[in-house]
């Protein structure tokens, strides 16, 4: 079983570098995930009120528990949805996602998006306009939301506080009126979209990064991907992270997780597969020399390696803290 070495958050607190992700983990399939991520050595795991699956993920870790696995071995993340992104309503998902979780704390909670969104009155989604396009709460104040953060991690409910998909200006904006610092930051991050920038603004001001999408996510649905994204081969395939993998008898998987966690990355690679699951955490026993570290830096791409924009969410980009204007196509006059 690996051993997963730890980072000490700001909070004080340790978080292992390597995680098991449940973007797209469907209930059914969270009792295996889970069973043979903790079987494999894995003590955090990654998730969201979003997901729908805080419940299943729940159920598995209690089964950990009542074998004798103990809380405080394990690193939990939740985040906060974007349909609760306001002041009013942080401690109330912070107490829901603890009630699907079955746990008294969680280790980590971010705000997911810094955008806000109106809330179906009949169900935890959020409102449609006519046309298909999200209804934005555009008055949301994520200075205000992050005090109410503040007060989860002063109540106990979460020993660490911080933010996901959040860009350098927003970051500022919480670190300048924080009382308590944020001490993680999630964002894609893999080769094609290094985020060196970000990572300095973050090692400034003592914010780990976790990155997820690290392997590209071959499985996510191409609508769901940039045109640059598309136009660029498939991370598992590139021939230099192929090459790479050879001569150390390691998965292209492997390499660019290694990667990552070797610049001082979290990971939080997703699977349902229990073989890749375990090889997914089996990190530690080589390392990319500095050579090969400078052939991985250079497939970065910068912005235009970006998979995840949300634009698939209709009418998104409209919203006033929508972090990636770069990402909004030009609209022909």
């Amino acid at each position: 079983m690996a051993k997963v070495p730890s980072i000490k958050l700001s909070s004080g607190y340790e978080m292992p570098v390597v995680g098991l992700g449940t973007w797209q983990l469907a209930p059914n399939d969270a009792d295996k995930a889970i069973t043979a991520a903790l079987d494999s050595g894995y003590r955090h795991i990654d998730t969201a009120f979003i997901y729908a699956n805080e419940e299943a993920i729940g159920k598995s870790l209690k089964k950990w528990f009542d074998k004798g696995g103990k809380r405080e071995d394990l690193f939990i993340t939740t985040k906060l949805s974007p349909i609760s992104n306001r002041a009013s309503d942080v401690e109330k998902y912070m107490k829901l996602s603890l009630e699907r979780l079955n746990l008294q704390y969680v280790d980590m909670f971010l705000i997911h998006v810094p955008m806000s969104f109106v809330k179906d009155p009949n169900k935890e989604a959020p409102a449609m306009n006519e046309d298909g396009s999200i209804v934005l709460d555009k008055t949301n104040d994520l200075v205000a939301t992050w005090k109410e953060m503040e007060k989860q991690a002063k109540a106990g409910r979460t020993r660490s506080i911080g933010l996901s998909n959040f860009n350098e200006s927003q970051i500022q904006r919480i670190v300048s009126s924080a009382e308590i610092q944020p001490s993680n930051l999630q964002v894609e991050l893999h080769a094609y979209m290094q985020q060196k920038p970000l990572r300095e603004l973050c090692k400034k001001h003592n914010i780990a990064v976790t990155a997820y999408s690290t392997l590209g996510s071959p499985g996510a649905s191409p609508d769901k991907k940039t045109d640059a994204s598309k136009a660029l081969p498939q991370l598992l395939k590139n021939p230099q992270v192929v090459k790479i993998a050879e001569s150390h008898k390691k998965t292209p998987a492997q390499v660019l997780l290694r990667h990552a966690v070797q610049s001082g990355v979290v990971v939080i690679p997703k699977s349902t597969n229990a073989a890749r699951i375990k090889a997914n955490v089996e990190l530690f026993d080589f390392e990319l020399s500095d050579q090969e570290m400078k052939t991985m830096e250079g497939l970065d791409r910068g912005e235009s390696g970006r998979i995840f924009n949300f634009l698939a969410f209709k009418g998104v980009e409209n919203h006033p803290e929508y972090p990636y204007t770069s990402q909004i196509p030009e609209k022909s006059s």
